[in-house]
C-alpha cells in the first residue's frame, strides 16, 4: 500500500471514528440523548467535508437521511421527513442555484472573457493598471457568479496565466518579474469581491439563512451590498497597490499585454448577438436587484414595489433560455449548479437541526460563562476574531460557516449588550475575505497556489498579511458602518 492510498484510507475512516467516539462518550449533563446523537452525525459530516474528497452534497444527503430515519430531530416520522426536505423551499438555496444558472450565460456567451480581455487591453500597459484590470474584471463578474472557483479559477486565471510569459516571467527564478504580482492580485481581489454581493459566493447566502434561523435577520440584496461597499471599494483600490509593494514586480510598463489582449479580442471577433443579449440581461438583473428591494420605487407590470432577489435570478435564467443565450441542455446539464443546489439544501438542514435539538442553546450556555461581565464590544471583537482566524482549520468556507457561525451567534445571544445582527453580518462579510489566508482556504486557492508563481512560504506570508488587513477593515470600517446603518 502506498503512502498516498494509506492517507486516503485514514481520511476516509476519520469521519466514522469521529461519529463512533462521540456515540461512546456519555451524554453531557443538560443535553438530551437525541441531541447528542444528532451532534455525533453532524460532527462526522463536518469531518467528511474537511478531510475527504467525497461530494459535499452526497455527504449531506447521507447525514440528513440517517438523522431522518433515526428521528433525532422529531420522533414523528411525518414531521421528521418534513424537516429533512424543508430547506429545498428556502429562498436562499434557490437564489444561489439560480445565480449558478446565470453564470452559465457568462461562460457560454463569451461575455465574461470579453470583459476581462477588454479591461486588460485598456489598463494593461502599466503593471499597476494591469492589476486594476484584473480586480475590475472579477468585480464585473461577481454579482452573477456565486463561485470564486468558477469566476476567478475558471475565467480570470486562464487569462492572467498567459500574461507573465509575455515578459519572460515563468514559474521559478523569474516568477517575481510580474507573475507573482499578477497571480496574487487576482487571488486577493476575488476574496474581496466574494464579500461584496450575496450572489458572489455560495456561503454568503447559506450564512444569511443561518442568521435568519437564529436571529430572524432579514437582508435584501441591495442592503447587503451597501453594508460592505465602503470597505469593499477601499480594499479593491488597495489590493493592486499593496501587492505591488510586497511582490515588487520588475516590469513597470510595456505593450506586450495590451497587444496580446487585442489579438485575443480580434480572434473572438465582433460582439455577438448572444453577448449583447447577456449584457442586457445582466443590467436588467442588477436593476431589479436594486429597485425591486426599494419600497420607494414602483415597478411596472408587477403590481408591487418588491421583487424577491431569488425571483430575479430565476427570471433571468428563464430569459437566457428563451432568448437562446443558453440551451435547455446547458441549464439542466450543469452538474456544478445541481450539485451546489443539493449541497446547500443539505447543509442548511443540518445546521437547522442543531437549533431544533437544542444543542446550540446548550453549548452557548456553557460557553458564555467566561465572557460574562466582558465589555460587549470586546466580546464582539473576540467572537469575530475566533470566527475569522479559525478558518485556518477549514478547507471549505461553507463547512466553516455551517460549523462555527451557529455556535458564535448562539454564544453572542447569551452575552448582554452584544448586537447579534451586527456580529452576524460581520461574520458573513468575513467569509469571502478569509479565503485569502491559506492555499486551501477557498475553492480557487489551490489553483493559484499550484501556478508556480507564488512560492509556498510566500503564499502563507502574503495570506497572513492580507488576512490581517482584511480583518482590520472589518473591525475598523464595516463594524462602525453597520452599527450606524442598522442603528
Amino acid at each position: 500500500m502506498t503512502k498516498t492510498s494509506g492517507g486516503a484510507i485514514a481520511r476516509g475512516v476519520a469521519p466514522l471514528a469521529v461519529w463512533l467516539a462521540l456515540r461512546l462518550v456519555p451524554v453531557p449533563s443538560g443535553l438530551g440523548l437525541a441531541a447528542w446523537h444528532y451532534f455525533a452525525v453532524f460532527a462526522a459530516a463536518i469531518a467528511a467535508l474537511m478531510l475527504t474528497r467525497l461530494p459535499g452534497g452526497a455527504v449531506g444527503l447521507v447525514a440528513v437521511s440517517l438523522i431522518t430515519v433515526l428521528r433525532y430531530v422529531d420522533a414523528d416520522p411525518t414531521r421528521s421527513i418534513a424537516w429533512a426536505l424543508g430547506s429545498f423551499s428556502d429562498t436562499t438555496v434557490w437564489l444561489t442555484f439560480g445565480a449558478f444558472l446565470f453564470a452559465i450565460g457568462y461562460r457560454q456567451s463569451g461575455l465574461g472573457r470579453r470583459i476581462a480581455l477588454n479591461l486588460v487591453r485598456l489598463l494593461g500597459r502599466r503593471t499597476l493598471g494591469l492589476g486594476y484590470a484584473i480586480a475590475l474584471s472579477d468585480l464585473a463578474l461577481a454579482p452573477g457568479t456565486p463561485s470564486n472557483t468558477a469566476r476567478s479559477g475558471g475565467t480570470i486565471f486562464p487569462i492572467v496565466r498567459q500574461i507573465p510569459p509575455l515578459y519572460g516571467s515563468e514559474p521559478g527564478a523569474t516568477a517575481q518579474r510580474i507573475g507573482t504580482y499578477v497571480m496574487w492580485t487576482a487571488f486577493a481581489s476575488t476574496a474581496v469581491t466574494s464579500s461584496m454581493f450575496i450572489t458572489a459566493l455560495v456561503p454568503n447566502a447559506a450564512a444569511l439563512a443561518l442568521a435568519r434561523q437564529t436571529l430572524g435577520l432579514e437582508m435584501s440584496w441591495t442592503r447587503f451590498t451597501l453594508g460592505f461597499a465602503p470597505a469593499g471599494a477601499l480594499l479593491l483600490l488597495l489590493v493592486p497597490l499593496l501587492t505591488c509593494a510586497l511582490a515588487r514586480p520588475s516590469v513597470p510598463e510595456g505593450d506586450a499585454t495590451v497587444e496580446w489582449a487585442a489579438a485575443e479580442l480580434a480572434r473572438m471577433g465582433p460582439v455577438s448577438r448572444t453577448e449583447w443579449t447577456m449584457t442586457l440581461l445582466v443590467l436588467v438583473a442588477i436593476g431589479l436587484w436594486v429597485t425591486g428591494s426599494n419600497p420607494r420605487i414602483a415597478l411596472p407590470l408587477v403590481g408591487s414595489n418588491f421583487i424577491h432577489p431569488t425571483a430575479v435570478v430565476l427570471l433571468i435564467a428563464s430569459a437566457m433560455w428563451l432568448l437562446r443565450v443558453v440551451s435547455w441542455d446547458d441549464l439542466v446539464g450543469d452538474r456544478e449548479a445541481w450539485s451546489v443546489f443539493l449541497y446547500f439544501a443539505m447543509v442548511l438542514t443540518l445546521a437547522d437541526g442543531l437549533n431544533r435539538t437544542g444543542f446550540i442553546a446548550w453549548f452557548a450556555g456553557r460557553a458564555t460563562g467566561p465572557l460574562q461581565g466582558v465589555d460587549p464590544r470586546l466580546a464582539t471583537a473576540m467572537l469575530l476574531a475566533l470566527f475569522f482566524w479559525s478558518h485556518y482549520l477549514f478547507a471549505s468556507i461553507t463547512s466553516h460557516a455551517l460549523a462555527v457561525l451557529p455556535v458564535v451567534l448562539g454564544v453572542a445571544r447569551g452575552i448582554p449588550g452584544v448586537d447579534g445582527p451586527v456580529l452576524a453580518l460581520l461574520c458573513i462579510y468575513s467569509l469571502g475575505l478569509m479565503g485569502v489566508i491559506s492555499p486551501y482556504a477557498t475553492g480557487c486557492a489551490p489553483i493559484y497556489a499550484a501556478s508556480g508563481y507564488i512560492g509556498r512560504a510566500r503564499f502563507w506570508l502574503l495570506g497572513m498579511c492580507f488576512g490581517t488587513i482584511y480583518f482590520v477593515a472589518l473591525v475598523g470600517i464595516v463594524w462602525p458602518w453597520l452599527a450606524w446603518e442598522l442603528g
